[in-house]
């Protein structure tokens, strides 16, 4: 028996009594050689589980357990933040031991689906309502619930300077907004898109991931214009979901269950199947 939990634009959570999984993948991976990590969330199970970045090889499947409909991740290097799409929160937990700092850390949320840490600060795009909201990381208390409102879909986010990205599901379109006030800068600073996802900077270059045309494309983080916007292509298992980027190595979660590995700079494939078997797969956030 499945249950599907959906949102006004697609499917973001499926909970399978038997073997289908969802998951969102955390990645870690410094450009050193110490060890690497990749942490996925299992909607299924409703946990979170380690993996070697490199090997994909499993070093703890229930790091952490309890979470309701996990979705994106992100971490300080201490600790890590889950979002919970199910029950509108934010959990916080120690990210070496998994153990729980908070499990309703954040709430009051609207099907929160990413998260993107800076500093003291953490923003999280909330797909329910079309919003997103500012917190503090350190105690959970809002700053701005509503730094930015009237989006439509909203699911990835980025930082560059002082302006956020976000992308726009369901208008296809990447906004970009003052990350202080929250004012517009562009609601639609990039269009064109079919299904944007996953977002990542790289220098002055947005990376884009389309999950409805299983493509990835690349654009001028200054002028919105289009750098490649068939950067990558032939993602279309089911659609690449959030994207991460560490050196010149590009990661991408497919919502099949597979995480993959592209040359950030030329857009050839490194390991297109780094990571297989897996179920639903959504958020991706590094952790060094």
């Amino acid at each position: 028996m499945k249950i599907e939990i959906t949102s006004n634009f697609k499917p973001l959570l499926r909970i399978c009594s038997t073997s289908f999984i969802a998951v969102s993948a955390l990645l870690a991976m410094p450009r050193n050689a110490q060890a690497q990590h990749l942490y996925i969330a299992d909607q299924g199970a409703n946990s979170v589980g380690e993996y070697n970045a490199k090997t994909g090889k499993v070093i703890n499947a229930d790091l952490i357990t309890g979470a309701s409909g996990p979705t994106g991740l992100d971490s300080t290097g201490t600790y890590m933040y889950v979002c919970n799409l199910v029950n509108g929160t934010i959990g916080k937990y120690h990210v070496a031991t998994g153990k729980v700092i908070n499990a309703s850390f954040i709430t009051g949320l609207n099907e929160p689906v990413m998260v993107a840490i800076v500093g003291d600060k953490l923003f999280v795009t909330n797909l329910g309502n079309g919003t997103v909201g500012e917190y503090n990381t350190k105690t959970g208390e809002a700053i701005n619930a509503n730094l930015i409102a009237g989006l439509s879909g909203p699911e990835g986010i980025a930082l560059l300077g002082d302006t956020l990205f976000v992308t726009n599901f369901a208008g296809d379109t990447v906004g970009a907004y003052d990350a202080k006030t929250g004012a517009t800068i562009n609601a639609s600073f990039i269009t064109g898109l079919d299904g944007p996802d996953g977002i990542v900077v790289s220098g002055h270059t947005l990376i884009v991931a389309n999950w409805g045309s299983g493509t990835i494309g690349t654009y001028n983080a200054k002028t919105g214009a289009a750098i490649n916007a068939s950067f990558i292509t032939g993602i279309v298992v089911d659609g690449p979901q959030e994207i991460a980027l560490l050196g010149h190595s590009l990661f991408v979660a497919d919502e099949a269950g597979f995480v993959a590995v592209y040359n950030a700079k030329t857009g050839k494939a490194i390991n297109p199947s780094l990571i297989t078997g897996l179920g639903f797969l959504f958020g991706i956030a590094v952790k060094e």
